[in-house]
């Protein structure tokens, strides 16, 4: 099979910013080019998606998808899909799926694939119901949500990101090395947290808490985002100095989590299952976690946690305290809770869950791929 006959594979969407919806789309690209399919971005010039596809050799084709009245986004999109003629095309946002799901459904592209990151009510259940042939929640939480608002149940399939399981294991060395790159003592107890600091992945209840606990635990929110001046602000206001660290963006988090000790996870509302959070549960590590539906669900895997309410100081406080008692070292616990994180949000999980989805549809990697990566 020559390359202009593997499939292609395109992925859209509006976002203009970077965080975990953005990392899966490029995460699924890369690995479908590494099976040999051809891979495409449709996103804004100006956004992190159309910088980072490009840094990773991925064709871009710029289209702002302004507004779901932006003629020029339909007229791009129509020529688009006319010329490329993908397989598969997968929208992530609301006003690409909206355009770009009609364009596909138009221009009679066999698999159209709406993926739904966040949980919340949409508001218009048309283009899940009119354009996509399957749609991808990221929870079961998610999924729910969507059959309440009448989205048909049979249309969709959870499947949640995936994480390389193998990327994600504890390293004495990088626990030394983090620690003492910020000055975190042996004897200290480090609560961390890695995220885009967003207003819904609830910082601001960890700078709180940590503003009650006492000094020998020192907090870590390893991430970038718009809400870090406020954070830092609040921080300051109570007097946290040193004892809360803003890491910023990390492209290797996977090193900042064998530097903790306890892990806070203080998303609410709208979360679905966040990579970073199944990311330090791969650690094994003691969990403080707020009762928001979607982080429930990895938890029948999970040993070590506690649940609290979204701003309850007082019980954040109690949990922090209980958890940090938890002895540690069981070596053959952790592994059998990575296994089991693994078999439900491991990367190859989610990659075999896709193959499987595009097989009903007739669509397979070329026979003769071997891992080549097509241009």
């Amino acid at each position: 099979m020559t390359p202009s006959k593997a499939p292609l594979i395109l992925h859209t969407d509006w976002s203009r910013s970077f965080g975990g919806q953005e990392i899966r789309t490029l995460t699924e690209l890369r690995e479908m080019r590494r099976l040999g399919f051809r891979c495409r971005l449709l996103v804004p010039a100006e956004s992190e998606l159309a910088r980072r596809g490009a840094a990773e050799g991925l064709t871009v084709y710029p289209v702002e998808f302004n507004s779901k009245f932006h003629l020029p986004s339909w007229r791009r999109l129509a020529a688009a899909f006319r010329t490329l003629r993908p397989a598969v095309v997968n929208t992530h946002s609301s006003e690409d799926s909206w355009m770009a799901g009609a364009v596909a459904r138009m221009c009679g592209v066999p698999l159209i694939v709406r993926t739904r990151h966040v949980l919340s009510p949409v508001s218009s259940t048309f283009s899940y119901t009119f354009f996509p042939h399957v749609i991808l929640a990221c929870s079961e939480a998610i999924r729910e949500g969507l059959i309440g608002q009448g989205v048909a149940a049979e249309k969709i399939v959870v499947q949640p990101t995936g994480v390389d399981e193998e990327r994600f294991r504890f390293s004495m060395d990088k626990r030394k090395e983090i620690r003492e790159r910020y000055g975190v003592g042996e004897g200290e107890i480090l609560v961390g947290n890695v995220g885009f600091l967003r207003e819904y992945k609830g910082h601001i209840f960890i700078i709180k808490t940590a503003a009650e606990m006492p000094k020998e635990y020192r907090f870590m929110l390893v991430g970038g985002g718009q809400d870090l001046p406020l954070l830092q602000a609040e921080a300051d206001s109570r007097g946290l100095g040193d004892r809360l660290i803003f890491a910023g963006h990390q492209e290797r988090p996977e090193d900042f989590f064998s530097a903790f000790d306890i892990l806070f996870f203080s998303s609410r509302d709208t979360e679905g299952i966040a990579q970073s959070f199944i990311q330090g549960l791969l650690y094994g590590l003691p969990l403080l976690v707020c009762r928001t539906p979607s982080l429930l669900e990895p938890l029948t895997s999970v040993r070590n946690y506690r649940l609290i309410e979204y701003d309850d100081v007082a019980s954040a406080k109690e949990g922090l305290l209980y958890l940090s008692s938890v002895p540690r070292g069981d070596g053959q616990a952790v592994e059998a809770q990575r296994r089991a994180l693994a078999a439900r949000y491991g990367l190859r999980a989610m990659i075999d869950n896709l193959l499987r989805i595009y097989a009903r549809f007739g669509i397979a990697p070329p026979a003769d791929a071997d891992g080549i990566n097509f241009p």
